[in-house]
């Protein structure tokens, strides 16, 4: 059914009307961005959502051996499912203080954007289709996955993948910001951790003894001379340098972390194949100290055209609520059905900015257009 035609339906036109209004899934999101949910540690806020889907009286609610919380709304037809997805993790630590701030028309909070507004939205949509009894063609799994952010490396969406893809044809990933923007395109992500190792010693007793952290920035400044392509765009970053034990040590270990990413697998690979290079050249410099590299991410990149049926619909969607559409390409957990060929697209329901910062926000206005656009999307998507 096209998206304006779903208005035509009563039920679906008493569904719009009460996502409408904003204030119910802000509450949400608000209670989930109260649950500290570090990768590798949601199992906290993944209860929370497993009492809330549990509640709405959906099907086969469970989680999974690594948290990854499932719902099915069965369907009426023999069609291929559709995957409905939110991550729970944050990049914040347990110990960050989630106290809110309002400002205007802004509510501050660490991971209120990324991605509780997501999650919230996750389970206000099941709860208004549930409320008022409106048709899905095939199943809709409503999932809540670990694992997207950081060194998480999609692992949660990858297990929720593997679990159901011989059920479903489309996946809907939901993000709290970027009101009608839409990511159809995956850019493709490899992540090293390289570690230097050496035997270290006194910094004067033991003057001229290789030092893991001089080998170590000797390696980065060569990396950071690497010119990459502005088109395709592709992109680097060290976004972490440890090592050392004290002043007056020459280091036995140091550590960088090195992010690396392109829209194109050409110009990735030809990335990865330069960094190689150069830590073997390190490696080579010195006999005595050891240069080790272990891949602790691999985002695989994807696409779908922007006239596939999914994005043309998630087009109409957001274009049937006022909203301005916009395209991005992105790393989200959308890479990993885009990667095996599942069609798939990101979106976000609001407003905001700051991300991974902790002055954080959302502006809500928009949360409840973005709800009446999701709705519209999931029926269109699942009919």
């Amino acid at each position: 059914m096209e998206i304006l035609r779903w208005r035509d339906v009563p039920a679906v036109r008493r569904a719009l009307s009460e996502l409408a209004d904003y204030r119910p899934v802000l509450e949400t999101a608000i209670a989930v961005q109260q649950v500290p949910a570090p990768t590798f540690d949601e199992a906290e806020r993944g209860a929370l959502v497993l009492d809330r889907l549990r509640a709405l009286g959906l099907s086969d609610v469970a989680s999974d051996a690594i948290g990854n919380v499932y719902a099915r709304r069965p369907g009426h037809a023999p069609h291929p499912a559709l995957l409905i997805s939110a991550h729970l993790d944050t990049v914040f630590p347990r110990e960050t203080d989630l106290r809110l701030r309002y400002e205007g028309d802004r509510v501050y909070g660490p991971g209120l954007g990324d991605n509780s507004i997501g999650v919230a939205g996750l389970i206000h949509l099941a709860q208004a289709m549930q409320r008022h009894d409106l048709p899905n063609g095939g199943d809709i799994w409503f999932v809540a996955n670990v694992g997207e952010e950081g060194l998480g490396d999609l692992r949660g969406i990858r297990a929720a993948v593997n679990r159901l893809k011989d059920k479903i044809g489309a996946v809907i990933v939901l993000e709290g910001c970027d009101f009608g923007t839409l990511h159809h395109q995956a850019i493709g992500v490899r992540r090293y951790r390289i570690e230097v190792s050496g035997p270290g010693g006194h910094s004067w007793g033991n003057y001229g003894t290789p030092s893991a952290i001089h080998t170590l920035v000797r390696l980065a400044a060569r990396i950071t001379e690497i010119h990459v392509p502005r088109l395709p765009r592709t992109t680097y970053n060290i976004g972490v340098i440890e090592g050392g034990t004290s002043v007056n040590s020459i280091a036995e270990s140091a550590s960088m972390l090195l992010d690396m990413r392109s829209v194109s697998a050409t110009a990735l690979d030809h990335l990865l194949a330069q960094v190689d290079r150069l830590v073997a050249a390190a490696a080579a410099d010195h006999p005595d100290v050891q240069v080790r590299v272990q891949t602790v991410g691999n985002r695989p990149s994807g696409a779908i055209e922007r006239d596939h049926p999914l994005v043309q619909a998630a087009v109409a969607a957001f274009q049937s609520v006022g909203a301005t559409v916009s395209f991005q390409q992105s790393s989200t957990d959308a890479n990993i059905p885009l990667s095996q060929g599942i069609p798939a697209v990101c979106i976000g329901l609001t407003d905001g900015g700051n991300a991974h910062r902790h002055d954080e926000f959302i502006q809500p206005a928009n949360l409840g257009r973005g709800m009446q656009a999701l709705l519209l999307l999931a029926l269109t998507a699942s009919a």
